[in-house]
């Protein structure tokens, strides 16, 4: 007879291979058909708002792994938010002006912007940049990000440009936007102002030179013959210098060399004379810092005028302790001279070549420029000295190419003004990681005033005009009557229409006698673009609301959108925009190197679906401690899919096992299941609270390693282990098979529940198999609940004590197979020998112990000090293994004296004779 039959095998139709990257797209259309963002809205309506407002991804080229990884922490976030008492929606958005949809316009597509009107370019930058947010959108769903895509928010939007007119109108109502002549970061090569936000540091090979500056007037204190020395690593602003600044409580020397007499601070002079190559020097005297104000010294190479101002920014970290001050290029350089009446002198012009201004130089780009200059101060006799260096340099984070400080009218919004609010805002925030708090509170509390004007076409216009007199004119009319326009025809209205068009009907001015006026031509910072979504989203979308719970974003934005958008939010309401604040680390390589095409290194998102499917992507983000930088690699992502094959793995393995298992009907009691069924549900328990406690604290990597363990140690180690000999062996409706299903069914609905953020795709296809469920996905259900009961801790202290005790056991065996005493471990049989502790927890335990330990004879043999010498000795016990005698049965593999004592049944035990035997009476 065959008794194969007979027995009970997982019997399912969920395949052991997942096949995510055919099967993924395929559930995705799915969703798409039943609309499940919108039935998760529905079923969650009424419930608390959690809000996580998505930082907008700019609108240009495929996603990296740094859009995954942003994207999948949101959604783990949003799907938990869903499923644990929260309506949660979700607004993908969209970045969609600046320079690289110009550039990539113009140089990639060679449009020829001289050929058309700025209205004309700038639809062309609209119609691409909806093009790429077509793509990246497909991409972001792929991952299997559930939102709101078919309504996101897009900054190029009509209704979004009309509330950020608001946010700007309104800040200009408080006094906190104005426009100032100063030194700002200026980009050459985009040629446009920049804020600090955009600006990246990068090494700089640069000219350093100490130059002599002669003094003209002494005021009693210095004499003709001395000369001052500066010091600077940007020759090409000494055609700008109009003043020298020395600190007011520095000592300074005047220092004999060569047969001059120049002037340092003393704490330089040794410094200097090294680096100079004065080889004999002396002190003639010392003066004070203070002594120095208003001595005037003359240009080295046009004799005007340098005036000695005092400064407190004057350090002896090095240089001369004397600073070159140019105000047309440098901030510390233009409030000293504000304060000192001095001309604000920028020689350079908006493309980065010199103006006529740099007398001698005019044409020359400024880098190219310091050559002549250092050969006309040589010329001049002042040069002391020139050398190169590699220092840490400003740079233009789109063209990544140096930039400079340049003075020009901008338009600035007031940090200072509002400044303590923005700190008591920050502090009242809750930061994850914490030093994210003292990271925005630093720079907010060192940051200058924000320049929020841009030289380019393709953005949102400031909303200014200008009287004939060129007085700005920002009221409350002109800014509602723009932003409604904006509302009605979007922002490339006040390209297309003159100032009088775009003003309301019949507007005057007293700076208008003749009613005319201008408007003003630049275009607001990206920034304040995506820094006005808590209004322009937040508070435009009726199914959102301000402030956000959270924003989460990478760890760049503490300079960028968690800045941008606590600034305006704080300027328009008093209040961050946020909660809390979550930032991640940058996806680096297996080696933990930045990723370029250059190096090959780059790991592309739609290459890993495409080869492991999207919820291996998904676990492998759930994997890292995405606070810091996190690596990836086919290496990394293949260990990954091992992990999550285990998972698939334990979900076949359960639903196979419950293919017979009618909840209603089979179910039961807690009281009556054994106790070592009780400690899987203690152990499901504290699986259920840890996981939703890592879900609330954003500590994914802690449900990835709870989850693989349970599914390692807990459930495929021992319960589902030694389960499978009552499963497969026990009669359909056995009270012991019955029970373990009971808790296989458990562990199922709460196991699938628990990974259901994290794993989209595979938990819905589990929950499709599950016969008993009514919804029709796992999305539309809640978080499973602890269930607790009597005894649990007891329960847990006992069975903890003997998963030790078999985790000796095991060893034990292992050591006997390696020495060829046994083979499988049911052909074992183990004699024990424990101390009185594990002796007493043995006696304890009600259920079979050899099927507890998978062994065909179990024994205790003796006391611990009366175990044989051949014996494996541990802590607290001695194990013998021998072979187990008798023969093996064939339906259950026990090794038993016992088989063939049913002459109908030969090959069989007398447990598996009795239940084929009642199996075909029945039948």
């Amino acid at each position: 007879m065959d008794y194969k039959d007979t027995l009970l095998m997982p019997k399912t139709d969920f395949q052991m291979r997942g096949n995510l990257p055919n099967r993924e797209p395929v559930m995705q259309e799915k969703w798409e058909e039943m609309n499940i963002y919108g039935k998760v809205q529905e079923r969650t309506n009424g419930r608390p708002l959690f809000i996580l407002h998505d930082g907008p991804p700019y609108a240009n080229g495929d996603i990296h792994m740094g859009h995954a990884l942003n994207k999948i922490l949101k959604d783990f976030i949003v799907r938990y938010k869903s499923m644990s008492g929260f309506c949660a929606p979700y607004v993908p958005g969209w970045d969609t002006h600046g320079l690289p949809i110009e550039t990539a316009l113009t140089k990639n597509k060679k449009v020829n912007r001289k050929e058309m009107s700025i209205a004309e370019f700038r639809k062309l930058c609209e119609e691409y940049a909806w093009k790429q947010i077509d793509g990246q959108r497909e991409q972001f769903k792929r991952l299997g990000v559930r939102g709101d895509w078919d309504n996101p928010y897009v900054t190029l939007t009509p209704n979004y440009e009309a509330q950020q007119i608001k946010v700007f109108g309104e800040m200009a109502k408080k006094g906190y936007i104005y426009k100032g002549l100063k030194p700002v970061y200026w980009s050459p090569s985009s040629e446009s102002a920049l804020a600090e936000a955009e600006i990246e540091y990068d090494d700089k090979r640069s000219a350093s030179i100490y130059v002599a500056f002669p003094v003209k007037d002494g005021k009693g204190v210095l004499n003709q013959d001395e000369k001052i020395v500066i010091w600077t690593t940007t020759p090409w602003t000494i055609p700008a210098n109009l003043g020298i600044s020395v600190h007011p409580e520095l000592e300074y020397s005047v220092v004999s060399a060569n047969g001059e007499k120049y002037v340092v601070a003393s704490a330089l002079v040794e410094e200097v004379a090294k680096t100079v190559e004065w080889e004999q020097y002396e002190v003639v005297r010392t003066v004070k810092g203070a002594e120095l104000e208003h001595i005037v010294a003359s240009h080295p190479i046009y004799g005007r005028d340098s005036l000695v101002m005092l400064g407190e920014h004057v350090t002896t970290d090095a240089g001369t302790g004397c600073v070159h001050t140019a105000p047309g290029h440098g901030e510390d350089d233009f409030i000293i001279g504000q304060k000192y009446g001095l001309d604000v002198l920028c020689p350079v012009d908006a493309k980065g070549y010199m103006t006529s201004e740099a007398e001698g130089f005019e044409g020359l780009f400024y880098d190219e420029a310091n050559k002549p200059i250092v050969e006309k101060l040589t010329e001049a006799g002042a040069l002391l000295k020139l050398s190169f260096i590699t220092h840490s340099y400003p740079h233009d984070w789109r063209t990544k190419k140096p930039t400079i400080f340049r003075a020009t009218a901008q338009w600035f919004a007031s940090i200072k003004d509002i400044r303590q609010e923005l700190l008591a805002a920050i502090q009242e925030t809750k930061w994850t990681p914490a030093w994210g708090e003292t990271r925005l509170y630093n720079m907010v509390r060192d940051r200058g005033d924000w320049c929020i004007s841009r030289q380019r076409a393709w953005g949102v216009p400031i909303p200014v005009f200008y009287a004939e007199n060129g007085e700005p004119i920002i009221t409350d009319e002109t800014i509602n009557h723009v932003s409604e326009l904006f509302r009605e025809h979007g922002s490339n209205v006040w390209f297309e229409r003159e100032a009088k068009d775009l003003l309301p009907e019949g507007f005057t001015h007293e700076g208008s006698p003749n009613g005319e006026f201008t408007k003003e031509t630049d275009i607001m910072d990206v920034w304040f673009d995506s820094g006005s979504s808590h209004q322009a989203v937040l508070v435009e979308r009726d199914d959102l609301q301000r402030p956000a719970d959270l924003y989460l974003e990478g760890s760049d934005q503490y300079r960028g959108w968690f800045n941008s958008s606590l600034s305006t939010a704080v300027a328009v309401t008093g209040k961050a925009p946020y909660k809390g604040v979550l930032s991640h680390g940058f996806a680096l390589d297996g080696d933990g190197r930045k990723m370029s095409k250059s190096l090959g290194n780059v790991v592309v998102p739609e290459k890993v679906m495409k080869q492991l499917g999207g919820d291996i992507l998904r676990l492998w983000v759930a994997s890292v401690d995405y606070q810091a930088d996190v690596r990836v690699s086919d290496a990394i992502l293949k260990q990954v899919a091992e992990v999550y094959r285990k998972i698939r793995n334990t979900f076949r393995f359960l639903l196979g096992n419950l293919a017979d298992f009618n909840p209603k009907t089979d179910t039961v009691s807690v009281n009556e299941l054994r106790e070592v069924d009780r400690y899987m549900l203690v152990k499901l328990n504290k699986l259920t609270k840890e996981v939703k406690n890592a879900y609330e604290n954003y500590e994914f990597a802690a449900i990835y390693h709870h989850v693989h363990n349970f599914c390692t140690i807990e459930l495929s180690s021992f319960y589902l282990d030694f389960a499978k000999d009552v499963l497969y062996i026990e009669a359909e409706n056995n009270k012991e098979r019955r029970a373990i299903q009971t808790v296989l069914y458990e562990t199922l609905l709460s196991l699938v529940k628990l990974v259901a953020p994290i794993l989209p795709h595979t938990t819905d296809e589990v929950w499709a198999h599950i016969d008993s469920v009514k919804e029709e996905s796992v999305q539309l259900v809640d978080m499973p609940e602890a269930k607790e009961f009597a005894d649990a801790d007891a329960i847990e202290e006992k069975w903890n004590s003997f998963m030790e005790l078999r985790d000796e056991v095991l060893k034990a065996l292992e050591t006997a197979r390696n020495e060829k005493v046994i083979g499988k471990s049911l052909a074992a049989h183990i004699a024990l020998y424990p101390n009185d502790e594990v002796k007493q927890l043995l006696q304890s335990v009600k259920e079979d112990l050899k099927q507890l330990f998978i062994v065909s004879g179990f024994e205790i043999a003796g006391d611990f000090n009366e175990a044989p010498e051949n014996a494996q000795s541990f802590e607290k016990v001695k194990i013998v293994v021998t072979q187990a005698e008798g023969e093996t049965c064939e339906r259950c593999w026990v090794v038993t004296p016992n088989v063939g004592e049913d002459k109908d049944h030969p090959t069989l035990c007398p447990r598996c004779a009795t239940i084929v035997k009642d199996h075909y009476t029945k039948a």
